[in-house]
């Protein structure tokens, strides 16, 4: 055992005399995972986790999903790589279950190789498509780490810079029980964004060219809006022509259980011009894309390729996932089982002053913390959960304001038995942490 310690201690003090300070890790001592099965992933040392975080939401049906790497193996048998110079069946095949899946008409695709990525090119449409820089975006939100993606991420512990091709205008509405309306009612919440959002176009000069918004945003704590207020946004979007983009990174493919898509939840008015993806479609394959109409998709007049977009294993990879998750209703089943974890852990929240707010759909829940008797985000309380839980055998995430959100994404096929387990051993977290910050103990 006292190898395998030894192992990762080097192993990380390699990891940062070669790689980005920046490049963020769980943990005071981080882990090495070396294999997963299931909903359960084991490190260099031998410890047993149950994956409540999925590899950030990636590992969307289950790790070693034997339909996913059977795909790969042969697919990578065959040929792993061509590029989009040339006809790609597998692409095709995924292209068009995405397309008819997407709600969107006349839609056509394009593949990249993650969310950031995918963002990005769905932003260039935009901009191209609207010949504007200007881009509504949520305060709070995340959208990855490119140049243009950092310049309309609204969650600052993830923005490094200002600096930005764009123009970027921001949005109230992303976070429901926080800010100037967390007072109103759902209804007067959405009049109320919706107010602001008119007046801001009021006084823009030159024509917008899109929203980009999560239906539930991600890093920023697992956070949403009431249902409807983009569908509210909409209406006014397309008065002025401005296309609205969902970034579905984290939301898509069943995982709020009640949707497909998260868009879905405020569909009164139809779906998006453009639909972003990623994360869990490869179940942890580097798939990411664009889905638009197709008089958004083609307005771009120069040529383009993606060497990577697109590769042959990779959609052989999504198109195994997607099979699987659709034949064996993991939606259905993140409604159900997601339903139950969620009420459970309100149950071990309400005895607990640390626990601010716990929140979310499906198989996508955060539970926001504060700093005892309080209403002030406490990244400490986060840190200290975190550390607990991995110490009992879970495996959590953070996020939202300052990193006080605990993000909770297990893959979809978690079972009743593993959601109750989880619970179990985050109620004796976030209990711990409770007594580490001076707050009195849970009932």
């Amino acid at each position: 055992m006292t190898h395998y310690a030894d192992d990762a201690a080097h192993l990380h003090a390699r990891h940062r005399s070669v790689l980005p300070e920046w490049l963020t890790l769980l943990y005071d001592r981080p882990i090495e995972l070396t294999h997963g099965e299931g909903r359960h992933v084991w490190d260099s040392e031998g410890n047993r986790y149950l994956d409540f975080f999925g590899g950030i939401l990636t590992t969307m049906t289950a790790h070693a999903l034997p339909e996913v790497t059977k795909a790969v193996a042969e697919q990578a048998g065959r040929i792993i790589h061509t590029s989009t110079l040339y006809l790609s069946r597998p692409m095709v095949d995924l292209a068009e279950r995405i397309a008819a899946l997407s709600g969107i008409p006349d839609a056509r695709v394009f593949f990249t190789t993650s969310g950031t990525e995918a963002n990005d090119a769905a932003l260039l449409l935009a901009t191209t498509y609207r010949r504007s820089n200007q881009i509504l975006a949520m305060r709070n939100s995340y959208h990855g780490r490119s140049f243009s993606a950092v310049g309309i991420t609204g969650n600052q512990s993830w923005s490094p810079t200002s600096l930005s091709p764009l123009q970027t205008l921001w949005v109230h509405g992303g976070v429901r029980s926080r800010g100037p309306y967390a007072h109103l009612t759902d209804a007067q919440y959405i009049e109320a964004c919706v107010a602001d959002l008119k007046d801001m176009l009021q006084q823009t000069a030159g024509g917008v060219a899109a929203l980009i918004a999560e239906p539930i945003q991600g890093v920023g704590g697992f956070t949403a809006p009431p249902d409807g207020l983009y569908a509210a946004f909409r209406e006014v979007l397309a008065e002025r022509g401005i296309l609205w983009i969902s970034d579905e990174v984290q939301t898509g493919w069943g995982r709020t259980g009640e949707h497909f898509w998260g868009w879905q939840a405020h569909g009164a008015s139809g779906p998006p011009d453009v639909l972003t993806f990623a994360k869990g479609i490869g179940n942890g394959m580097s798939i990411g894309g664009v889905v638009a109409r197709a008089e958004v998709m083609n307005c771009l007049s120069a040529n383009s390729i993606s060497t990577f977009g697109g590769s042959p294993v990779t959609m052989a990879a999504g198109l195994a996932n997607l099979t699987y998750l659709l034949e064996h209703d993991l939606q259905g089943n993140a409604r159900r089982v997601g339903g139950l974890l969620i009420e459970r852990l309100r149950a071990v929240a309400a005895g607990l002053d640390i626990v601010r707010e716990v929140r979310g759909r499906g198989l996508m829940i955060g539970i926001e913390l504060v700093e005892p008797g309080t209403d002030e985000p406490s990244p400490r309380a986060a840190a200290a959960v975190t550390e607990a839980a991995r110490e009992r055998g879970l495996l959590i995430g953070k996020g939202g304001l300052n990193g006080a959100a605990l993000r909770i994404a297990p893959p979809l096929s978690l079972t009743v038995a593993e959601a109750e387990e989880g619970a179990s051993l985050l109620d004796e977290a976030l209990q711990e942490a409770q007594k580490q910050l001076g707050g009195p103990a849970g009932g």
